[in-house]
């Protein structure tokens, strides 16, 4: 299992450092998991919750499971509503937040799409991340953000 947990940081790191855009990383709450430890075999354990690193197709097929939604239809919802997400995607801002206990990220899907300087924008910048995130309180939103070059 050591050398396991290892593989799933690794992974998880390159992804956040934009070197796995074939991959869909979800971060899925402590409060919204059955069995946070069975998870956390799979990928890697953070302050409250897990977070999974999948090849695409997987991580769209686990996202579904796990919440009960289809990636890209949450995708397609959560980006109706800008907000922030952080850095490691293991939480973010509701942009509803009032100073309430009810609003912390419940989970994440997210994924890296490559530096393109032909479509111009954030996206000849660097490598982008493409995060949507939902709210305890039932908010969902997005953001992207061109990641830091490691």
């Amino acid at each position: 299992m050591g050398d396991e947990e290892g593989v799933n940081e690794d992974r998880y790191a390159a992804f956040l450092r934009g070197e796995r855009p074939d991959d869909i990383l979800i971060y899925l709450h402590e409060e919204g998991v059955g069995s946070i430890e069975e998870l956390a075999e799979i990928g890697v354990r953070v302050d409250d919750g897990v977070v999974l690193v999948l090849p695409g197709d997987d991580g769209r097929a686990a996202f579904q499971r796990a919440t009960g939604l289809d990636a890209m239809d949450f995708a397609g919802m959560a980006m109706n509503t800008e907000g922030e997400i952080d850095d490691d995607c293991t939480g973010g801002t509701c942009p509803d937040a009032d100073g309430s206990d009810d609003h912390y990220v419940k989970f994440v899907f997210a994924f890296v799409e490559e530096q393109n300087e032909a479509v111009g924008g954030i996206y000849a910048e660097g490598d982008v991340c493409h995060g949507y995130a939902a709210c305890a309180c039932g908010t969902t939103y997005s953001e992207k953000s061109v990641l830091d070059a490691q």
